[in-house]
């Protein structure tokens, strides 16, 4: 197994960690919590710094293993669904910041991209996990409610935090900005 493979996979499980203990900061009062998205920012972070098989696979597995492990979310149909959204965060994320130039403003747009798709995915798979496993139906006002509008503090949040991690990141030479 290369080295880089090594420092991949053990990056994506300290991001795992992260993002197990990040929603404890916030736990106290679930309306911060949920406002706040404190899981997406390991999410992120993992596709940026380890590419986007780690991205996709470490967001995929967070919210499933936070609800199975501290029942929060729920599995059905928060869990599930945002194991959608956060591996389409950290996929995309990882993609994006591969194609576009080594600047900082690209961070910010690679990083605004990226929450797009994921609320875009997190939209489709609320239709389908609502429609499958509750007899509550998924409706535009909720997407754009859930999305967009009860989001503005966690989108802040993400766009204060998620670029200058990866900037202090790249400064320190600790992303692969050429090989990813």
């Amino acid at each position: 197994m290369s080295h880089d493979r090594i420092r991949n996979l053990v990056l994506a499980a300290l991001f795992l960690a992260l993002g197990m203990v990040l929603p404890f900061l916030t736990g106290q009062i679930p309306q911060i919590g949920k406002v706040l998205s404190p899981m997406h920012i390991p999410a992120f972070l993992c596709g940026f710094v380890c590419g986007w098989p780690y991205g996709l696979a470490i967001g995929f597995i967070m919210p499933l293993l936070r609800s199975v492990l501290f029942g929060m979310p729920t599995l059905i149909p928060s869990a599930l669904v945002m194991a959608f959204e956060l591996a389409a965060y950290g996929c995309s994320a990882a993609i994006i910041y591969r194609l576009l130039p080594k600047r900082p403003a690209f961070i910010y747009v690679t990083l605004i991209a990226s929450m797009l798709i994921g609320r875009v995915v997190w939209g489709l798979a609320s239709l389908v996990i609502y429609r499958l496993f509750t007899e509550n139906s998924f409706t535009l006002a909720m997407f754009l409610s859930g999305a967009f509008i009860n989001a503005v503090p966690g989108i802040i949040l993400h766009i204060v935090l998620v670029p200058a991690v990866v900037m202090a990141l790249e400064r320190a030479d600790l992303i692969d900005t050429e090989g990813r």
